[in-house]
Formats: structure tokens, C-alpha cells, sequence
């Protein structure tokens, strides 16, 4: 079984469609999907929504998306192909707890003959993929603190451009990523024949292994 992470530096650029596109490109991979969100202080995880619970039952949520047309996340890797697909919620630094859970629908990939994408950052905390791909933007200013820590782990880089000129970013050493493989994404799918080629080849190493 491959592990394979899609991160990025920020909201809104993309990573979401480059996991439901390699999904799609990748069909015979037969995929579990995560989509791992991390709430701040105040937000429950169960929902999502507003809340002052201090409750232990509430630090984390684990649930498989079963309907593809919802339109959430987890629904898009569905409706992509994904064998299964499960949107992990948990409150800010404590993912570590919903970990034991992941770890057991990892072996019921493997056990299934699949492979395993997941969409985070923080996650590379817990665990080294076969592949991580960072999305990034330069023309997007804000770059989370987890991005920057796993952003020299990265097996290639995917941009809008293949060019990153001068970027937005602050604090930011391109040096970090200097030597990794770029690709870029393309409208309206993201993953192109040569993003999906060069993750498809990794995994077959991996199940080859």
C-alpha cells in the first residue's frame, strides 16, 4: 500500500481538486480518500460549528462520506472514484488523537488491495508518505506555519505557472523546494497526464516493493 499526501500553503488554491483529480486519473489505485480539517478555539469538531463544549467526545470526528453529490470535500472524492472517503475533524494540535482511527482505515485499504491519498499537512507529522505533493500559489499571501515545516519534504510542486517569479510570501526560502520536480495544473481538472504519470509510477514501486 502507497500513502500518498497533497498539502499546501493556504485555502482556496487547489488541493482539494488535485486529490479528487488524481483519484480520477488513477482509478486502478482504488483509493481511500481523508480530508483532515483542523478547527481553532471555539468551533466544534462534530459540526463545525460555533461552539463553547470543552467535552472530550468533541476533540475529534471521523466520518465516511457515502453520498458523492453533497458537494462537500469528501463528496468530491467520492464522486471522483474513490473506493471510500472520510472527512477527519479535529480541534487545533490534536490530531494525534484521531490518528489511531486512520491507521486502522489505512490497513483496511491495504487489506482491500488499495492505496491511500490523504489531504493535510499537519498529518506529515504522524507519518512519512511515498509521495507528498505541495500546491502552492505566489500570488496568494498567506502560508500556514504547518505548510512551511513539511515544505522541504515535498516530492514535487505544483503550481498555477510552472514560473514562481516573485511571490507573496514572507519569510519564505524558495531554497526549501530548490531541486524538486514542478508541475503545473491545468483547468478544469488540475492533474495533468504528467502530475498523474509521475505519482502513478511511485505507487507502482511501492506495490511493487
Amino acid at each position: 500500500m502507497a500513502i500518498v499526501v497533497v498539502g499546501g500553503h493556504t485555502r482556496n488554491i487547489g488541493k482539494t481538486s488535485v486529490v479528487a483529480g488524481l483519484v480520477r486519473a488513477l482509478p486502478e489505485m482504488r483509493w481511500t480518500a481523508f480530508k483532515i480539517t483542523q478547527f481553532g478555539h471555539g468551533v466544534c469538531s462534530a459540526n463545525g460549528e460555533p461552539c463553547d463544549c470543552e467535552t472530550a467526545e468533541h476533540t475529534i470526528a471521523v466520518s465516511e462520506e457515502r453520498d458523492g453529490a453533497t458537494g462537500t470535500d469528501s463528496a468530491r472524492y467520492l464522486e471522483a472514484g474513490a473506493v471510500r472517503s472520510f472527512w477527519v475533524r479535529t480541534r487545533q494540535g490534536q490530531l494525534a488523537e484521531a490518528m489511531p482511527r486512520l491507521r486502522k482505515e489505512f490497513e483496511l485499504a491495504q487489506a482491500d488491495g488499495g492505496n491511500v491519498i490523504v489531504e493535510s499537512n499537519s498529518v506529515l507529522r504522524f507519518l512519512r508518505p511515498d509521495v507528498f505533493l505541495t500546491v502552492l500559489d505566489p500570488a496568494t499571501k498567506d502560508f500556514k506555519e504547518s505548510a512551511l515545516r513539511y515544505l522541504d519534504r515535498a516530492d514535487a510542486v505544483l503550481l498555477p505557472e510552472l514560473e514562481i517569479g516573485r511571490p507573496e510570501w514572507s519569510g519564505v526560502s524558495l531554497k526549501l523546494i530548490e531541486g524538486v520536480p514542478r508541475f503545473q495544473m491545468k483547468l478544469p481538472g488540475y492533474v495533468t497526464e504528467e502530475i498523474a504519470e509521475f505519482v502513478g509510477e511511485k505507487v507502482i514501486k511501492v506495490e511493487c516493493a
